[in-house]
């Protein structure tokens, strides 16, 4: 999928809307697929991408997450930790799919289907032009800022 255009997709978001990956033509996008609201990973991957997001604003890109929970838990985790940014609901793993983010994963000793951590750069024309993969979250926000920031 990298240098292609990704096909457009809609999922319900927090705040009430529908997330429209066209609607994002014209500015940079960065999706993050992350495995569970409330989880100490995943709220820190979400604190640093809230404290570097004026910086991913004044670079023309904008954020969302993205992961299997429901929006009643996405919303409560937004308003918990004051995400700038919009969370989407996956539940029926279309942008899972498409991103090719679901694996099979150990926990307790047992394989179970989980979102691996990952994120994908998407440019001004739809094109996905870089993506990072089995994600650690120190300094990866950084890192996807750095990136932004030189395209």
């Amino acid at each position: 999928m990298l240098n292609q255009v990704i096909p457009d997709f809609e999922l319900p978001s927090t705040s009430g809307k529908t997330f429209k990956l066209s609607a994002y033509i014209g500015r940079k996008l960065v999706i993050y697929f992350y495995p569970k609201d409330n989880t100490p990973g995943c709220t820190n991957q979400g604190k640093d991408l809230r404290d570097l997001y004026p910086a991913f604003q004044a670079s023309n890109a904008e954020i969302v997450g993205i992961s299997r929970d429901n929006l009643k838990s996405h919303e409560n985790f937004k308003a918990k930790f004051t995400f700038p940014f919009e969370l989407l609901s996956d539940a029926e793993e279309k942008a899972c799919t498409l991103f090719d983010v679901i694996k099979m994963k150990k926990m307790y000793g047992k394989e179970v289907r989980g979102i691996e951590r990952s994120t994908f750069v998407i440019n001004e024309k739809g094109v996905l032009v870089h993506e990072w993969r089995k994600v650690k979250v120190d300094g990866h926000a950084q890192e996807v800022l750095e990136f932004i920031q030189s395209i």
